[in-house]
């Protein structure tokens, strides 16, 4: 993509109502336009980190076995009523009426819904286990949203649904979820910590936050130092074995962790001074079991082996795409910008002409382009009039993981700088080899 045909509005000052790293980096870079308060227009480079997250989440739920589909954003009061949660909610739900003066809600979750789908066509267990997933939008009406896509009103949800026939099917459920957690953070290139939680409003009595660390986090969280050197499972577990993704999970939750709801002090006295890591945190991932909570009320139930009917024991697995897009800025960033992790960045690499309208730059960056995007790279070729400081300052803005920088100077020595927007360092490479280095690495 030309950057000159490119439709990404920069700003160059911090606006005022970005209180948040991310908030303010996402807005300068163009990513989002805040159309009211905690509800956002996702821009086209925005939307193409939001679509690879998306993407990467879509592909380990399918791996651990999920099943996707789409359920609507309006849902009936009728359904939340038969639960009990449609009064218990709070003024976080957004209550409205159609036409005909029936009660609907814009859904904040879909633990009723999906519960209203399983109980419509499944009745053995011999259908069982079943995990629906869809990736949705929802409404939570927050008092005072703040910290743009962190915690806004709108926001982007995967919420995966399991049914299974007892409690352990369940808990093996709950398991392969959370080892795919930990691979789905792992993938977008941010090392997640599940630490027991609160099940909130959703319910039940098994639950964990996955958190991942960052100065600029919005909670203390408390963890042993064993986390940041622990391996994440690799492409080939295998989520048939219950008892080897036990064992994983088993691994996970033996050193201490805890979010500052959940910390106890005498559990965190007990671990070595030198093993402690108190520090600030981001939730980017949150689980739950909870039995027949919702099961039981609605009547989902199936004929077990025994010939008799049970309610099914029922878990719900959540991560929020737009909001995980903002902790990775919050985790990855230096004062000039965002710095992305290669497999969610908008682009592979920023190519830098120097001075566009001179004839041997823009026919060895034209050359470059072609060759790189024949080798499977996206590029976003700045081709704009700029001068070279801005032309700087926005690929650093907008952080994509490489920078190539060609001047009068290179191209008269056939020549290209390469810049990592990781770690600063920069090298000079002949021309012809930029496509074949990069074709092969990313």
């Amino acid at each position: 993509m030309r950057l000159s045909r490119y439709f990404l509005p920069i700003l160059k000052e911090n606006p005022r109502e970005a209180e948040i790293v991310s908030h303010r980096l996402m807005l300068r870079a163009g990513m989002l336009r805040q159309q009211g308060a905690g509800s956002f227009s996702w821009l086209p480079m925005g939307k193409k980190v939001l679509d690879k997250v998306c993407a990467i989440i879509r592909e380990e739920q399918d791996r651990a076995g999920a099943q996707e589909i789409l359920m609507p954003t309006i849902q009936s009061a009728e359904l939340w009523r038969e639960s009990g949660r449609y009064d218990d909610y709070g003024k976080e739900m957004l209550r409205i009426q159609d036409r005909h003066e029936r009660d609907m809600l814009y859904g904040p979750t879909n633990e009723e819904m999906v519960t209203d789908i399983f109980r419509s066509y499944v009745r053995s267990y011999k259908d069982l286990p079943l995990n629906l997933y869809h990736i949705q939008w929802k409404f939570r009406d927050e008092v005072r949203p703040r910290f743009g896509v962190m915690r806004s009103r709108e926001f982007l949800m995967k919420d995966a649904y399991s049914f299974d026939l007892a409690y352990e099917g369940a808990r093996a459920a709950y398991n392969r979820m959370f080892v795919s957690y930990l691979r789905t953070f792992e993938r977008v290139g941010m090392k997640s910590i599940p630490m027991r939680a609160d099940t909130g409003p959703i319910g039940g009595d098994l639950s964990h936050e996955f958190i991942i660390l960052a100065e600029t986090g919005e909670s203390a969280v408390f963890c042993h130092r064993d986390f940041l050197d622990m391996k994440v499972p690799g492409a080939d577990v295998d989520y048939a074995d219950d008892a080897g993704i036990a064992r994983i999970v088993k691994d996970w939750t033996t050193p201490y962790a805890a979010t500052e709801e959940m910390h106890d002090d005498k559990a965190w006295d007990a671990v070595a001074d030198g093993d402690k890591v108190a520090a600030r945190g981001i939730e980017v991932g949150h689980i739950f079991h909870f039995g027949e909570k919702y099961s039981k009320p609605m009547g989902a139930k199936v004929t077990g082996p025994d010939g008799k009917e049970h309610f099914v024991s029922m878990g719900s697995y959540g991560i929020g795409p737009s909001r995980l897009v903002a902790a990775i800025i919050e985790a990855s960033h230096d004062e000039n910008g965002i710095i992305w992790p290669e497999a969610v960045a908008p682009f592979d690499m920023a190519l830098i002409n120097m001075k566009a309208g001179d004839a041997e730059c823009d026919r060895a960056c034209d050359e470059l382009y072609a060759a790189l995007s024949a080798a499977g790279c996206d590029v976003l070729y700045d081709d704009t009039d700029q001068r070279p400081g801005g032309k700087f300052a926005t690929a650093d803005l907008i952080g994509l993981p490489w920078q190539i920088i060609v001047g009068p100077r290179g191209v008269a020595a056939g020549e290209a700088e390469i810049k990592n927007r990781k770690t600063g360092e920069r090298e000079t490479i002949p021309l012809s080899a930029v496509a074949a280095r990069f074709g092969k690495s990313l």
